[in-house]
């Protein structure tokens, strides 16, 4: 298709002063063919390919940035998910030093993230990945650029209550071994995980993808909030139909940057997701763009339909422009990553229920929301499976980013710095929900799955 000189403008000015960008470029790489009996040999072989490879993508990446002039965020490695590969070298200490392994490739190689150190635990959970799951709070406090992920449920699965009664617990041990405990911002908690998110923490290489894959996040709050202000007299209708178009701009360039970055690699060219992505700077809001759209502070009453419409609006126009859509393709609210949702929570019209009910419109789930650190593991769990039990019965993609903020109260701010922002510390309910989740065992398959 091809590019007139209106639009060639108009993608300048999108990305001189509206902000736009590619939030990252995430190489997916299989290490299953790095495993050995020997497990110095193992680390060695993880080490040579990540490095090798981050290398590769750090250098095309800023060859294409530089050609096309959009910037380019992050650059990102995913791999085979570490518990696929781990099964004969099974204990903390081993998983610890692969960890602290790939976190020195990475940082050889000039990469920002590595995702990945996770499993997919939807049915149950295997002695290694027990083991895998008690390690992370020492992974978190000796790596610097690891993230990890459990997929604890599936449309065709249920969900393991078991797991998310142990995770509540793990994530205040790694509260408190990390600086700020900012090792649970490197933690997510899914169900219905997609093999090829580009986003962090949650990336992984699935293993149904070939040996590399290239996968594309996109970003442009600020691209939609101008055009939302640019209309703000026009109906729904037809500001639905605004924001379509301007979605299939961004992913049109979005696209095409791919494609192009996968042709220099050598690799197959995967997806391109439509989430959009804020960060902590201004003009970079999702939140600003529900204000724009005519909701006085997000969270307030009418927030949810805004956030509907955005969707719907976001998917429509990026489908049309590329037939490669996937990964997370919704949109992000992380508090602590979005300066409009901060405001929000610090003038009370955001509350954590209140942001469960937006994360039912939109994919994604609680993102970098902070918690007082004394919660207790079991209400952690139940936060956790309140919102992934949103996505088994409505048969999306849900996932948790939280952070019991260690000595830290309701009201409390937690900074911890860069891209993951500052996360006001947002009170929970003080009532108990210990008898239902002590309970255990596995939330039944949606009768939604039964389509066979």
């Amino acid at each position: 298709m091809a590019f007139t000189v209106d639009e060639i403008f108009e993608t300048a000015s999108m990305t001189l002063f509206q902000g736009f960008d590619l939030r990252t470029v995430t190489l997916g790489i299989n290490i299953k063919d790095c495993i050995d009996s020997d497990f110095e040999k193992f680390r060695g072989n993880v080490y040579e390919k990540v490095k090798i490879n981050s290398e590769r993508l750090v250098s095309k990446t800023e060859e294409i940035e530089t050609k096309y002039g959009i910037p380019i965020t992050n650059e990102r490695i995913s791999i085979t998910p570490i518990s696929h590969v781990m099964e004969t070298h099974s204990s903390e200490e081993k998983f610890v030093e692969m960890a602290k392994t790939l976190d020195e490739a990475v940082e050889g190689g000039g990469v920002d993230f590595i995702g990945g150190f996770g499993a997919l635990v939807q049915k149950g959970t295997t002695e290694s990945e027990e083991v895998l799951v008690d390690s992370l709070p020492e992974v978190f406090s000796e790596t610097e650029r690891v993230c990890s992920f459990l997929n604890v449920g599936s449309q065709k699965a249920g969900m393991n209550l078991d797991m998310i009664n142990k995770v509540g617990g793990i994530l205040k041990e790694i509260a408190k071994k990390t600086e700020n405990s900012v090792g649970c911002a490197k933690f997510v908690t899914f169900v219905n995980a997609p093999e090829d998110n580009p986003f962090m923490a949650g990336a992984f290489h699935g293993t149904g993808e070939p040996d590399f894959s290239l996968n594309v996040g996109i970003s442009g709050p600020g691209v939609v909030k101008g055009v939302v202000e640019k209309n703000e007299n026009c109906d729904l209708t037809e500001l639905s139909e605004v924001i379509k178009r301007t979605a299939f701009k961004t992913a049109r360039a979005g696209k095409l940057i791919g494609r192009e970055l996968a042709k220099e690699l050598e690799v197959p060219f995967g997806i391109v997701d439509l989430s959009l992505a804020p960060s902590p700077v201004e003009n970079d809001s999702v939140a600003k763009i529900i204000e724009s759209m005519g909701v006085e502070r997000t969270g307030t009453h009418g927030s949810t339909l805004a956030v509907a419409l955005l969707m719907d609006a976001i998917k429509k126009g990026g489908a049309m422009a590329c037939g490669n859509v996937g990964g997370l393709s919704g949109t992000f609210l992380p508090v602590s990553e979005d300066l409009g949702m901060v405001e929000a929570v610090e003038k009370g019209a955001l509350s954590l229920d209140k942001l469960e009910s937006l994360t039912s419109v939109c994919s994604v789930g609680l993102d970098m929301v902070a918690v007082p650190g004394d919660t207790p593991a079991s209400k952690i769990s139940a936060i956790i499976a309140d919102e992934l039990s949103i996505g088994i019965i409505n048969n999306k993609t849900e996932s948790v980013r939280i952070i019991p903020a260690h000595g830290k109260k309701a009201g409390d701010v937690l900074e911890m710095g860069g891209l993951l922002g500052k996360a006001p510390v947002m009170d929970v309910n003080k009532y108990s929900s210990d008898k239902l989740l002590s309970r255990g065992g596995r939330f039944p398959r949606s009768y939604l799955s039964l389509k066979n």
